[in-house]
């Protein structure tokens, strides 16, 4: 008999908009480094076992792919370790966000990661047939020197890769104001500014970073379900949330996928993408988030085709004709 309700996740082109490099690693290329490595010390070093107290637990347990990620070579490496997985997943489009000022411990500077990722970075999209853009990241605990560090760094590589300063990490212990600054010295060079919020803490954290840094997309957002004027404004400034089902629940902002808020955020008519964002640490691909979604809220073909689409609407790519293209592929297909 035919199965009418058959759900083939890979073979759907696929977008993915929210993904840092340092929290991908992949096991072989941790095996490459270090040989020894059993697949079951890979996963209790590297994978969260079970749900974190909050994002702060959570965040602690990217450390160790930090420090990995202090050499040219290795950073190059991790490049192509994660383009491989982006291209696993059937993903035609994707930016890869990270914080620069993180791996420059041994003695790298700023600079050089950036150029080094970007290098990485456009002879793996070549590779593996890929459009990709490049995020920097500032971090909630970063001082206000770091955050304009950061914002200059963007608007050094404007239209050599990079595309856009993000704001990441604890949302709940850290406010925005020492990068207001940054985010406003970017918008006024013309770049794009984006943001996590409405992870850690709750709607009103949604509306304070539209207000105050002015942002074209929310990383999460997903707590924005908790009061219709965070829903309205988000709609109304034509926002799209970068969510990420399997992060929110290892990150203990909701319980289970049944409670999570993504199919409500749909049917509110909130433009939205699907993405990993810590592949490793959630031990979690797009091909994984899709079927998770089919199997618990019923999403089908139009549904992801859709989210791909209104992600690639609200993408960084400057040339119109490669987004037109893009589009293309994903509505026709």
């Amino acid at each position: 008999m035919l199965n009418l309700d058959f759900f083939e996740p890979n073979l759907l082109l696929k977008v993915e908009l929210h993904v840092h490099l340092d929290t991908s690693l992949s096991y072989f290329y941790i095996k490459k480094r270090w040989p020894n490595i059993t697949l079951a010390d890979f996963n209790r070093l590297f994978i969260a076992q079970e749900p974190c107290v909050d994002l702060g637990d959570f965040l602690s347990k990217i450390t160790a792919q930090i420090g990995i990620l202090q050499t040219k070579k290795a950073i190059a490496l991790a490049v192509d370790d994660l383009f491989h997985q982006l291209k696993q997943d059937n993903v035609i489009y994707a930016e890869i966000r990270f914080a620069p000022l993180l791996h420059t411990q041994q003695g790298l500077t700023a600079n050089e990661v950036v150029e080094c990722v970007l290098s990485a970075m456009k002879e793996s999209s070549s590779h593996y047939k890929i459009e990709a853009g490049l995020i920097l990241c500032t971090l909630r605990h970063f001082t206000e020197q770091q955050s304009i560090q950061t914002a200059n760094l963007v608007m050094e590589y404007l239209n050599k890769g990079v595309v856009a300063l993000d704001l990441a990490a604890d949302e709940a212990r850290y406010d925005l104001a020492q990068h207001i600054n940054a985010f406003y010295s970017v918008k006024n060079a013309g770049g794009n500014v984006i943001a996590h919020a409405g992870e850690a803490k709750g709607a009103h954290s949604v509306i304070e970073t539209i207000d105050k840094l002015s942002v074209s997309r929310i990383g999460h957002g997903v707590r924005s379900i908790e009061d219709i004027a965070a829903i309205e404004k988000i709609k109304q400034h034509n926002i799209l949330l970068e969510v990420c089902p399997s992060c929110n629940i290892i990150c203990n902002v909701y319980p289970s996928i049944t409670e999570h808020p993504v199919n409500q955020l749909k049917q509110l008519g909130v433009k939205l993408s699907i993405n990993t964002d810590a592949r490793t640490v959630a031990n979690t691909t797009l091909n994984k988030e899709y079927q998770l979604l089919h199997n618990v809220f019923n999403w089908h073909k139009n549904d992801f085709n859709q989210c791909n689409i209104d992600a690639l609407k609200a993408s960084f790519i400057s040339d119109t004709s490669i987004k037109r293209r893009l589009i293309d592929q994903i509505s026709y297909v």
